[in-house]
């Protein structure tokens, strides 16, 4: 925070703040909250994309945030990142088969452009998408293909971890089903584990077999996607819990206000 006529530094908000979370082996760990409250920060901070100013993040026992060199590339192979708008995370100047072989160069898991066109069009048809997509740029797509296309690229390395960051979000509804289920059918088949990223209740409830609530940069609840979804304790999981649509139109659902002066 900044304040005076020279506008000083004099103090500071915690996007996060005390956060510990574990996710196991072919596990997704959906981490819930409204918008603004530090789930995007923490994602990135995993996978260094932000620095991190205090804490630890171990991914099979290495320190990922003392990591340098040889040894962090290795690590960035293992953890990828989905983000929410699959268009601003694609290059509009760049043809798909660059974006999702580029990964596979800069690691030199390719050693010919035959290698890298063939894997190319593997991830692609993997994600449902045709393999002569490798031939057209981004604005060429639909916003559930771009986010496939991302989606092959985060699988490009073979990583074994994957932060989705609100992968769903910017998607119409019967896309976002299409997008769940992709990535529930990739976990089953590569063992993958996920931290899914969401403000939305529904989504996780489709998705994770853990769940974390935030509020404020601090973890409030957490517990198995039936102890917490099932049986909230924190009055803000109740609240959210509230706002998720009712599809039965002859059932009126109580709508509970969170009242974060009383916390």
């Amino acid at each position: 925070m900044r304040s005076g006529i020279l506008q000083r530094t004099t103090g500071y908000n915690r996007a996060v703040d005390g956060v510990t979370l574990s996710v196991g082996r072919g596990e997704t760990l959906g981490l819930v909250g409204e918008s603004g409250c530090g789930k995007s920060t923490l994602g990135r901070a995993i996978l260094r994309l932000i620095p991190a100013t205090s804490g630890q993040v171990r991914f099979d026992g290495q320190d990922v945030l003392a990591a340098r060199g040889a040894k962090l590339k290795a690590l960035r192979r293992q953890m990828q990142i989905v983000f929410q708008d699959p268009g601003g995370s694609l290059n509009p100047r760049m043809r798909i088969g660059a974006i999702v072989s580029e990964p596979l160069e800069v690691h030199g898991l390719v050693k010919t452009k035959d290698e890298a066109r063939a894997r190319v069009r593997e991830l692609l048809e993997m994600c449902g998408l045709k393999g002569d997509a490798a031939d057209r740029y981004p604005h060429e797509f639909s916003g559930g293909q771009k986010q496939r296309i991302a989606i092959a690229r985060a699988l490009a390395l073979r990583p074994r971890f994957i932060v989705c960051d609100e992968p769903t979000s910017a998607l119409d509804v019967s896309i976002q089903s299409q997008i769940l289920n992709l990535l529930a059918d990739l976990r089953d088949k590569f063992g993958l584990s996920y931290l899914f990223i969401s403000h939305d209740m529904a989504v996780i409830q489709h998705l994770a077999d853990r769940v974390a609530v935030m509020l404020r940069g601090k973890i409030v609840e957490e517990g198995t996607r039936d102890e917490v979804l099932g049986n909230p304790k924190h009055a803000y999981t109740k609240a959210l819990l509230s706002a998720v649509p009712e599809p039965d139109p002859l059932v009126r659902k109580q709508r509970i206000v969170f009242d974060e002066s009383a916390v």
